[in-house]
């Protein structure tokens, strides 16, 4: 009986990579629209901070003193589980920093959301 119940968990989590590598960045980014939208102003206010922090120390480790980053906007769709934790994410755009961006939340947690799964995004673009 135990053997049975431990292929369940790993078909569940083999079931639920694949679901996620079958996801476009088009459709993780409604749902992180429609999930962002649908939190209380506290909730929205909480995943701010969060959001700031994360994404914060994953700029300052990416930027790490490079003289001319390019700036060139990308956004990344983060999908979290119950307890904030990023599981997945998705990128938009190509630069040497988006891509350190997205690999630095790959490892982030963010704030704990209502729902599992949980999408959000960081839509970064700079003005001179």
């Amino acid at each position: 009986m135990i053997k049975h119940a431990v292929f369940i968990l790993a078909a569940g989590v083999v079931a639920s990579s694949v679901h996620a590598a079958e996801v476009t960045y088009e459709q993780a980014k409604a749902w992180a629209d429609r999930d962002e939208g649908s939190l209380t102003p506290g909730q929205a206010q909480a995943l701010t901070e969060s959001q700031g922090r994360a994404g914060g120390s994953a700029h300052a480790t990416c930027l790490g003193g490079r003289p001319k980053p390019n700036l060139a906007p990308y956004t990344v769709v983060m999908e979290l589980d119950s307890s904030g934790k990023v599981v997945h994410t998705w990128l938009h755009g190509d630069s040497t920093l988006a891509v350190c961006f997205n690999e630095e939340m790959r490892k982030a947690t963010l704030f704990a959301p209502p729902k599992a799964p949980f999408y959000t995004s960081f839509e970064m673009s700079w003005k001179p």
